[in-house]
């Protein structure tokens, strides 16, 4: 969901609870969406490999946390988003949207369901204030109150095939009942949390979100398990495109709708009443996309990047790259990418710095867990 890391670190970016213990363990640091977040510890490689086989720790708290409470929430997140929420039920999580009237995505998001009448809804970090903003102009005529509170929260994510076990250590939480986009509020390592079944990785694991204050503690208990290895967003970034998952700001934008990136499903057109972007979104729906979301395996060692063209075996553009890198999981290049409608599926390339390195178009995820 966040958009990629830039190179280097701003002395003006935002600084997370976390931040000091990031420092200590070396990591560096980089502005991302206003905030100095970890790209890397020490080897993003082994970062990426031990979520994939153990456990890695992530600090999100960059992301924001916005809540509508009162009767009229569930109507007023059913108006602004696109997806379902008032009907769902309290525990439960739902990947959703919230669109422009035009039908471009200005956001994609997870809403939580935590009691009758409050919603939580994570935004990534570079369009938070977007988001709250739009949720507030819509929720105007409901009877919905909305509260960003993303500066009083902190959210680390333990993901990875070991992570139920590990957390299971620090908490009477029944996590095995625990499903999949589900949450529960708990005490963790004598922590007060929400605890969500939920990730960006493709591999199972936990989002806990706690009280700001709290944050070095539970950190701390959880980085010491042996095993738990600290992940930054290069990690997560190559996580999340192994598993075929979206970002914003590369497969995800305002000039793309949720049918073009193949997300048609999360768009609840037979849902009661108006929303906004729905008559666009409705007539989108009725017509083939201009263009489609694809993955793509390199043939050579050459990994595609994010705005380079697809071109045909005559050398025609045909497609642009949304995300590209080296696949530690699968040991080739991946990435995903925009084909133009008319273009088909054999015989292409990427030009990589003026060179054509064929590659295969394959179906999304790239990796999906056993």
């Amino acid at each position: 969901m966040p958009a990629d890391p830039p190179a280097k670190s701003a002395s003006s970016a935002r600084k997370t609870p976390l931040h000091d213990v990031h420092q200590d363990l070396g990591a560096n640091l980089v502005d991302f969406a206003g905030y100095l977040m970890p790209l890397r510890y020490r080897s993003e490689t082994a970062e990426h490999q031990a979520v994939r086989t153990g456990a890695g720790l992530f600090d999100l708290s960059h992301m924001g946390e916005i809540f509508l409470s009162g009767p009229g929430a569930g109507d007023a997140l059913d108006y602004a988003l696109v997806g379902k929420l008032a009907a769902m039920p309290v525990g439960k999580a739902r990947y959703t949207m919230i669109c422009a009237p035009d039908g471009g995505v200005l956001d994609d998001l997870i809403v939580y369901r935590l009691a009758d009448t409050t919603w939580m809804v994570v935004a990534n970090a570079a369009n938070a204030d977007v988001v709250r903003d739009a949720l507030a102009e819509r929720a105007a005529g409901f009877e919905a109150a909305v509260d960003d509170r993303s500066a009083s929260y902190a959210l680390i994510a333990l993901q990875g095939p070991r992570s139920q076990k590990i957390l299971e250590e620090f908490t009477d939480a029944p996590l095995a009942d625990l499903k999949y986009y589900a949450i529960l509020a708990a005490r963790v390592a004598d922590v007060d949390a929400l605890v969500a079944r939920t990730g960006y990785t493709g591999e199972d694991g936990f989002e806990l979100f706690v009280d700001a204050s709290d944050a070095v503690r539970l950190w701390k208990t959880l980085e010491g398990v042996d095993g738990v290895v600290p992940a930054g967003l290069a990690a997560r970034d190559s996580l999340r495109l192994e598993a075929g998952m979206p970002l914003y700001g590369n497969e995800l934008t305002a000039e793309t709708t949720p049918f073009e990136a193949g997300l048609g499903r999360v768009v609840k057109l037979d849902k009661p009443g108006d929303f906004v972007g729905k008559a666009a979104l409705a007539a989108v729906a009725q017509t083939p996309p201009g263009r489609r979301l694809v993955g793509l395996v390199a043939r050579g060692r050459r990994a595609p990047r994010k705005g380079y063209q697809v071109v045909t075996s005559g050398g025609a553009p045909c497609g642009v790259v949304t995300s590209g890198a080296p696949s530690p999981t699968l040991g080739e290049p991946i990435a995903m990418a925009y084909l133009d409608s008319g273009a088909g599926e054999t015989g292409l390339a990427v030009d990589v710095r003026g060179r054509n390195e064929p590659v295969d178009v394959v179906a999304l995820p790239f990796y999906k867990r056993s």
